[in-house]
């Protein structure tokens, strides 16, 4: 789920009721979520989503069906494996960088672009 929808969604994954965290993501990305969310101790459900003709992609969900992706990475309540804060831009694998003042990353962003 990007981080500009503010909608909560919550599915069944194996049995096990889930807020969703991000659907449609590639296993690089399933590997990042996964290994992040199990650092700030969330029971990650990962379920593969099958359409015709297209590569492999996944549903990440977490069963804390309370959990919002959005207000936790805004709030800046979780943490990197490093124990940083995550960011926005962290979250979504723009950088590595955990500088707060967003508006810094959008320069930087520019400038490389």
């Amino acid at each position: 789920m990007p981080l500009n929808k503010i909608k909560h969604t919550i599915t069944e994954i194996d049995g096990v009721r889930c807020s969703v965290v991000e659907l449609c993501v590639s296993e690089e990305r399933v590997a990042f979520i996964k290994t992040l969310l199990e650092h700030n101790k969330f029971d990650v459900k990962v379920a593969e989503i099958r359409k015709a003709d297209e590569p492999k992609t996944f549903m990440v969900g977490v069963t804390d069906i309370k959990f919002n992706i959005l207000f936790s990475v805004y709030d800046r309540s979780l943490r990197s494996l490093d124990n940083y804060k995550i960011t926005p831009a962290f979250w979504l694998q723009q950088t590595t960088i955990f500088d707060p003042r967003y508006w810094l990353m959008r320069k930087r962003i520019k400038k490389t672009a």
